[in-house]
């Protein structure tokens, strides 16, 4: 019963005394005082000690003080709270006043960058030495700020880290659009945050749909109806719903919360992050208040409490936060009431140097090195010089669970042990390690975008007249209800299958260019376009393409004229083919003349006659026409291999001029894009489309001379006529007119290529990439090519490929290796005859030496060359012999007379020594 009066008595001798110092300062004592050998420090702090953070860092700070002034027998440091208004530069009248009247040789505090910075302008201005310490920092640094405002040291990070981290979030589950939303200043202070942002969303390939910057309650008569109305703006003009709460109040934060809950927006397929000026204090805040907040993302600064020093100061807070603030249900410190203690442990190191260093105070402030209760303290240009480490916590009824840690260097890692620290963490780049409760109580990843229901499906326009209608058709029934068709349309039906969730959505046919397409998705008239839409650089600076379902190419077409001509007959073998086929049958008739001569009667005679009998039973045999009988067995081999050669020179010939004369050879009028501009000769293209352009102004084409064709079945009648010289056409558009068109026609390979055909969205929107997604599985699962066989190149409509290459020239380097075992074969069999001939000869001098008795002293070399000559006037005399043997008989009915008779017995031995055949093999 008696604990209320000992607290009360208690409390009031603490405020007494606070009191007593207080008046003596005001009284017109100096800023320090001496009492005997002690100092007093007078230190002024500017914060809102009405709000939670001002409360939290007012306990904070006085118990830093008293810590410091209990173990300190120099110096004791004097605290002045100073409370700024709604006006922001009121902090500077505030400053001002404590700088004059109670002589404070530090200001701390400031929870804006527009604070802060008015008060260090005024100290430059007034060029009094007072350190100022801030509890913020701006998100981009301005240049030269060491000059312009020298005794403002930073206790707090810019914000590089923070929306690096968010970029990492955004970039783990693919939402490609985010919605940007602070609390503003009324001075622009927190505009540098959202270009951190954007930069770093670039650098992930997401971007920011849409901005919304409120301004803070202090200006806001009705908060809940100028936020209604905020986000209802965002709920016509945006498809994003991953909304990024940058910088806010947590008074605001709430309002937000409670009015995006009751619109809808907090709930299945949206995402929520909300920033460290509210996570922060998600410890300390009422536990009802961010029911509102339930899935959302949270970014906290991490700090250890398992030290020594946080265990001490935790229950020394609890004790005072409770005695100042009974009113407060949650007594457990949060980041800002340890980033406070620092600052005053920071005032104190210094002092407690300033003796043995002989430096200022603003040097010794900068020049700290300790861990504090916040994190490492270590400046650099003034500015807190530490890479912080985010928490990410998830937001669950009026609670929340810890997911992640992130910094810099490691991205998502899970455990901060020393361990993992030194080796750089576990990383986990792919999603958070743990269950994430989304909006809605959604159990899969959000798409973070404006899913279409069947009260508003999505709206796709169709093109409602092409050029081309196997890419899309619309026709209408009887009751003028349109109907779809075409290989566009198939796809996305495809497309549609594989998704992975439902889309609801209706096809509006738009009788328009591609260029007013591009334009009617632009201004969100409809949400994208299913058609035979080309990808363009400059579409899409205003559209989203998903990839190409079709490649795209300018293809030049002409008309044909045959390359008939009395020669063809010639065409299947190159001129080198002809000419080792002549060589080689050159070759083989020499060579069978000469095994043949001497047993085969139809292969003597004179010179004339052999040469002729010897060709024309070579070339018979091209043929498998000759007559003549072969005697020699060398002959017959000779044969062999010269007729296999002939039986698959025939085949290959045959087969090469057949599919010459079977296919039709043909020659385009046209070649070259230079030679139609040079001749001012006309050309036709689809005007509705970018070729017109392409060909005016890339090509260089007079624009008297590109005919607009707005349908396929015009093009044929215009070449007819003489209307074009040629036409140009996308490469699908002219795969198409080919396949119709078989005869008389012939298209060049494009040179000029484009991005391809796809589907359009607008700017933004993640179906592009669902959509993409789906087309590449269509893609690798040869789905895309059965359509486009079926729409773009059916077999039936054509038999004969005019797109295909001609029959080449048959070469030699198919068939040397059967000239060569020809040639070889009849070389071989050559040289064998000719041996055994000189053996024989040798063996017919030796005896008839032996006869005549005449020494065997004649050289080899001789014996050669008589040899050769006996060989060469062997069928001469032979014959000479025949011949006069036949005329004899002729002369007289008894063959010869008897002196006749006497003469021919006298030769008969050198006919018989001449004439006698080599023995055969």
């Amino acid at each position: 019963m008696h604990f209320p009066f000992i607290n009360l008595l208690a409390e009031a001798r603490t405020w007494f005394s606070f009191l007593l110092i207080s008046l003596v300062f005001i009284n017109g004592y100096k800023a320090e005082v001496m009492s005997g050998d002690t100092k007093v420090i007078p230190i002024g702090a500017i914060i809102d000690i009405n709000s939670r953070v001002g409360k939290e860092q007012r306990v904070a700070m006085d118990i830093a003080a008293q810590n410091y002034n209990d173990i300190s027998n120099t110096s004791k440091l004097a605290l002045y709270f100073q409370e700024p208004t709604k006006d922001s530069f009121k902090a500077t009248s505030l400053a001002e006043e404590m700088i004059k009247k109670q002589k404070v040789e530090v200001i701390v505090g400031m929870q804006t960058w527009t604070e802060a910075a008015s008060v260090a302008e005024l100290v430059h201005e007034t060029q009094v030495e007072v350190p100022i310490i801030s509890f913020v920092a701006p998100a981009i640094t301005p240049p030269l700020m060491e000059i312009r405002w020298p005794s403002l040291v930073r206790l707090a990070n810019n914000g590089t880290a923070y929306v690096k981290c968010i970029a990492d979030l955004v970039h783990v589950y693919n939402w490609h659009s985010v919605i940007a939303i602070y609390e503003d200043d009324a001075y622009g202070g927190d505009s540098g945050m959202l270009a951190l942002l954007s930069e770093a969303l670039q650098d992930v390939g997401s971007m920011v749909e849409y901005h919304l910057a409120l301004p803070s309650l202090a200006y806001l008569p009705n908060p809940g109806e100028f936020i209604r109305k905020e986000l209802f703006k965002i709920t016509e003009n945006t498809q994003s719903r991953v909304f990024i709460v940058l910088q806010s109040s947590l008074e605001l934060g709430i309002h937000l919360f409670k009015e995006a809950s009751q619109m809808g927006l907090v709930d299945r397929d949206s995402v929520w992050m909300i920033p460290e000026s509210i996570t922060n204090l998600l410890d300390s805040v009422n536990k009802s208040s961010i029911s509102y907040m339930e899935g959302a993302l949270g970014i906290k600064t991490y700090y250890s409490e398992n030290s020594n020093e946080y265990t001490k100061f935790e229950d020394q807070f609890r004790r005072a936060f409770r005695d100042k603030n009974p009113e407060e249900d949650n007594r457990d410190p949060g980041f800002y009431s340890l980033q406070a203690y620092d600052s005053i442990q920071i005032i104190g190191n210094a002092i407690d140097r300033i003796a043995s260093d002989k430096k200022t105070l603003l040097q010794e402030i900068v020049s700290s090195n300790f861990l504090g209760l916040s994190g490492k303290i270590k400046f650099e240009s003034k500015q807190l010089l530490q890479n912080p480490t985010l928490r990410i916590v998830n937001v669950d009824g009026k609670s929340y669970r810890e997911l992640d840690l992130w910094t810099l260097e490691n991205g998502f890692f899970t455990n901060i042990s020393t361990k993992e620290a030194k080796n750089g963490a576990s990383r986990n780049s792919e999603s958070l390690s743990g269950p994430v409760i989304w909006p809605g109580k959604l159990l899969r990843v959000p798409k973070g975008w404006n899913l279409p229901t069947k009260q508003k499906p999505l709206r796709i326009a169709v093109p409602g007249r092409t050029a081309f209608s196997k890419f899309v058709k619309v026709d209408y029934d009887a009751q003028g209800n349109p109907k779809y068709s075409g290989f566009c349309i198939d796809i996305f039906d495809k497309v549609l299958e594989i998704l992975g969730y439902d889309l609801p959505y209706e096809y509006c046919p738009v009788n328009g260019t591609y260029p007013d397409l591009v334009q009617l998705v632009y201004n969100k008239t409809y949400d994208g376009v299913v058609g035979d839409m080309t990808v363009l650089a400059e579409r899409m600076e205003f559209v989203d393409f998903t990839v190409p379902y079709a490649e795209s190419g300018l293809s030049m077409i002409v008309t044909e004229k045959s390359l008939e001509s009395a020669w063809m007959f010639m065409k299947p073998f190159t001129w080198q083919m002809w000419a080792v086929t002549g060589a080689i049958l050159t070759y083989t008739m020499l060579v069978v003349w000469y095994l043949e001569k001497e047993d085969n009667e139809e292969f003597q005679g004179n010179w004339k006659n052999q040469i002729t009998t010897s060709f024309w039973f070579t070339f018979s045999s091209l043929f498998f026409a000759h007559r003549e009988k072969m005697h020699s067995n060398l002959s017959r081999i000779v044969m062999v291999s010269w007729l296999f050669l002939v039986l698959i020179l025939n085949s290959s010939y045959t087969a090469s001029l057949s599919s010459m004369l079977t296919v039709q050879q043909l020659h385009a009028n046209v070649t070259d894009i230079e030679w139609l501009k040079k001749n001012d000769m006309k050309i036709g293209c689809d005007g509705d489309s970018f070729v017109r352009t392409y060909l005016e102004e890339v090509e260089k084409f007079k624009p008297g001379n590109i005919v607009n064709i707005s349908n396929e079945n015009n093009y044929d009648p215009e070449f007819k006529n003489y209307s074009i010289a040629a036409a140009f056409l996308e490469l699908p558009y002219e795969k198409v007119y080919i396949s119709k068109y078989c005869k008389g026609y012939t298209a060049s390979t494009p040179t000029t290529r484009f991005g391809g055909l796809g589907f359009m969205f607008q700017k933004g929107s993640p179906l592009a990439r669902d959509v993409s997604k789906a087309i590449l599985e269509l893609l690798q699962k040869g789905e895309l090519k059965k359509l486009e066989d079926i729409w773009l190149n059916p077999k039936d409509v054509c038999s004969n490929n005019l797109n295909s290459n001609t029959t080449e020239s048959l070469k030699l380097g198919s068939f040397w290796i059967l000239y060569v075992i020809s040639g070889a074969t009849s070389t071989i069999c050559f040289l064998v005859s000719t041996i055994h001939s000189l053996k024989s000869s040798q063996t017919l001098n030796d005896d008839a030496q032996e006869s005549n008795g005449s020494p065997n002293d004649v050289s080899r070399w001789k014996r050669v060359v008589k040899l050769t000559r006996k060989i060469c006037s062997r069928k001469h005399k032979t014959s000479k012999v025949k011949e006069d043997v036949t005329d004899s008989s002729s002369s007289c009915d008894c063959m010869s007379t008897p002196e006749h008779q006497q003469e021919m017995a006298l030769q008969l031995p050198e006919i018989i020594t001449v004439s006698s055949p080599p023995t055969q093999l």
